[in-house]
Parts: C-alpha cells; structure tokens; sequence
C-alpha cells in the first residue's frame, strides 16, 4: 500500500495535498499505473474527492481537491476565468534572462496533434556556476526560476524551456541528460 498523501490544507470544501513526482491525478489512457492521486486522497479521506486541476506525473506540487461537486465546478470555473494562479519553481541549464515570456505552441503527447497556444512567464531567482564540465563547457551553469503558465498544456514548462535551450533539470523526457547526473 502506497504511503499516504500529505495534507497541506482542508475546510469543508476543499482538501491540498502535497502531491510528489511520478503520481499521476488521476486514470488516463496515456499509462498503465494502478495508483492515482484522486484514488489515494479517496481511500486516505473514506469519501468521494473532485479534482480541481492537473500537475503532470513528474511534477509535484500542491494539488487541490473538491469535497463535492459544487465546490469542485466552482473552483474550475476560477482556474479557467484565470482568478486562480498556478506558480512553479524550477532550476534550468544555463544562465536565464532575469525575466521573461515564451509564446510558443505546444503539441499534446501525440506528434501529430496540432500544436495549441501556449505562454509562459518565467523570473530568474538565482544563479549558479559550477566547476563541473559538461560536454565542451569547462563549467556548468544554471538558473533557478519561479515559473507562470499562462495557458495550461501538459508538460507546457518542460517544452517551452527546451524551445528556448534552457532544458529543466530532471527533465528525462524533453531535458539534457548530461545536467542529470
């Protein structure tokens, strides 16, 4: 039996849990898995849970859901009018521009999708060089981001880092291996 998800927060409508990475929200064609976020909460709470958004299988994060249905349609009417945010932070190869916006489509999982607007904004906290080589570079670089997506496709962060050559760190799928180790 999978450990229990952390609650960071719960009231009579709503429930956010501490989601880690690899755990999918919720059942999808995409996968195989037999666990899920919305399962899990489920059995932890013994009462029915209403996801109220996604974070991709890799991401964790705060995960918010509904106690019922009317909670659950009110907080997704927020998130899709944009009066609810979601921020990330995220540590990117190489040094980022101190501020800045990808307006770049993205495809779904599916190569022959058509690809979606998407926009992200992203501010460099910090960064950091350190003595060790990668590839032809004596040294590596990197920058820690807090990151808004403005629209919401999966693995928009992920892709839209790549498109500008700032891949993400512990990204496997659209990442640079060599910055994993």
């Amino acid at each position: 039996m999978p450990m229990p998800l952390s609650i960071l927060y719960r009231d009579d409508h709503y429930v956010a849990v501490d989601k880690p990475p690899g755990l999918l929200v919720h059942r999808s064609p995409i996968s195989r898995d037999r666990v899920f976020a919305l399962q899990m909460l489920r059995d932890q709470l013994g009462r029915r849970v209403y996801p109220v958004h996604r974070l991709d299988r890799a991401t964790s994060g705060v995960l918010l859901f509904a106690l019922d249905a009317i909670s659950a349609q009110h907080m997704v009417a927020r998130f899709d009018a944009r009066q609810v945010g979601k921020e990330y932070l995220a540590v990117a190869r190489g040094w980022v521009d101190s501020e800045g916006f990808i307006d770049h489509p993205v495809a779904d999982q599916d190569a022959s999708a058509t690809a979606q607007p998407a926009q992200t904004r992203y501010r460099c906290l910090a960064r950091i060089e350190l003595p060790y080589a990668v590839d032809r570079y004596p040294t590596s670089r990197y920058s820690l981001l807090t990151v808004t997506p403005l629209t919401g496709r999966r693995q928009q962060i992920r892709k839209h880092f790549k498109h500008i050559s700032h891949h993400l760190v512990g990204d496997t799928t659209h990442g640079n291996g060599r910055h994993n180790r």
